[in-house]
């Protein structure tokens, strides 16, 4: 800790103090008066105007008083030359004292009834606790009871306070120093807007005072008028109205150009989401179909050149008992040959066309999967099948269309589901129940 401006109180009686801590007769004569900054210890200056005063109301000030630029000198800079100000007095130091009394008059208001050190102290005490420095702190330093013993204590706890506030708050102090910045700039800125109103009253004033003006001319005007003759008022009112009916006819053109824009608009909105959802059906159908004949043309694609030789993305029917209900007769064979080459069995029927229902019912229960094309089969044979996949646990799927490529499409899809089923499977366990 720094050495305080002054020799630290004793214990003693008052009679032991050193003479330089005596109160004179001056004092004790003048107790009754508050202190004034420019009374006060010049070591106390800095402590006093860097608690109870802000940078903004510093930066208001000083310059008043010193060659200081408000708005580039350094907060050092203004609290350096207050500190000055108030060793100095003068008007400077008399601003900064009443500065500090009208900010803190209740603080001192409510330490005036402290009528001796001792209750000086504990005002002093409460306020601490409390957390409300600034106020209690410049009532203690100009309380007329304030004693030497009264200020040390408080100059010291004040310095202790600063040194746990720097060490364990800095951010909070931070976040002051910008609270502090930006409400100088909030009062700077209603200060301008102050002078904004006055001066736009000032125009509002003037602008009345011409509208009184020009309402005499008008009036001046009509009296003029007024003694016209009758002819040239009806001229004048024909003319008028003559105007009036043109403008109404001008704006009714307009509303009704502007009303078919809009509906122009409207429309063109329409077709143009219309158009943008039939890009999207088309473009979700160009997917498909792209899909469907790069399934085919990996089924056309032989193996290798041997007879017999299984197509390449159908191997899923190896094995496979499929129902296939509804199609073309010329589709429905080529399907079927290219089942039974890649080793599977497929039972066509057309949906009772041509092949008796029943025989469909019959068919169903012992199929791997039934399929059928949407767009050529029979609403009842659709829902028969439906019914009697349902019943047996036969899994069902509908084709897009009753072309090779939506057959070939969905079988290699299935293949590859059943891959990456197989793939994801955890492999067998190679414990035995019987041996270990």
């Amino acid at each position: 800790m720094q050495t305080p401006p002054f020799q630290l109180a004793r214990t003693s009686a008052l009679g032991a103090r050193d003479a330089c801590c005596q109160p004179t007769e001056a004092d004790l004569r003048t107790s009754r008066r508050r202190a004034r900054l420019a009374e006060l210890d010049s070591h106390l200056h800095c402590s006093v105007i860097g608690t109870c005063l802000s940078t903004g109301e510093l930066r208001k000030l000083v310059p008043k008083f010193t060659d200081l630029d408000r708005y580039h000198a350094s907060d050092l800079e203004i609290h350096h030359a207050a500190v000055e100000l108030a060793i100095a007095g003068g008007a400077g130091a008399k601003a900064l004292n009443k500065a500090l009394d009208e900010r803190y008059a209740g603080a001192i208001r409510r330490f005036d009834a402290a009528r001796d050190p001792q209750a000086l102290l504990d005002l002093w005490n409460d306020a601490l606790k409390s957390g409300d420095i600034p106020p209690a702190y410049w009532a203690v330093m100009s309380h007329p009871h304030a004693s030497i013993e009264v200020r040390q204590s408080a100059f010291g706890e004040l310095h202790m306070l600063s040194h746990l506030v720097g060490a364990a708050n800095r951010a909070d102090i931070r976040r002051l120093v910008a609270l502090e910045a930006e409400n100088q700039a909030l009062k700077e800125k209603v200060e301008r807007q102050q002078v904004r109103l006055l001066e736009l009253s000032a125009e509002r004033d003037a602008s009345v005072k011409q509208s009184n003006e020009h309402a005499l001319q008008l009036a001046a005007l009509t009296q003029r008028k007024a003694d016209r003759s009758t002819e040239d008022l009806e001229t004048e009112v024909e003319r008028l109205r003559e105007k009036v009916e043109e403008g109404e006819r001008r704006l009714a053109l307009h509303t009704s150009r502007r009303e078919a824009a809009e509906q122009r608009a409207l429309c063109e909105e329409e077709e143009m989401r219309a158009v943008r959802n039939r890009l999207g059906e088309a473009q979700a159908l160009l997917k498909v179909v792209q899909a469907e004949c790069a399934a085919l043309e990996r089924a056309t694609l032989d193996a290798d050149d041997r007879p017999g030789a299984r197509r390449r993305g159908v191997e899923w029917v190896s094995g496979k008992r499929i129902v296939y209900v509804g199609g073309r007769p010329n589709s429905n064979a080529v399907l079927k040959a290219l089942v039974e080459a890649a080793g599977g069995e497929l039972i066509v029927h057309d949906g009772g066309i041509e092949d008796r229902k029943g025989l469909l019912a019959a068919a169903l229960p012992n199929a791997d999967v039934v399929l059928f094309p949407v767009d050529c089969i029979d609403h009842d044979s659709m829902s028969m099948l439906k019914r009697v996949c349902e019943r047996h646990g036969v899994e069902y799927s509908p084709l897009r269309t009753a072309s090779v490529a939506s057959f070939v499409e969905f079988v290699a899809r299935l293949g590859a589901n059943a891959q990456n089923t197989h793939a994801s499977a955890p492999p067998p366990s190679a414990f035995c129940l019987r041996h270990g």
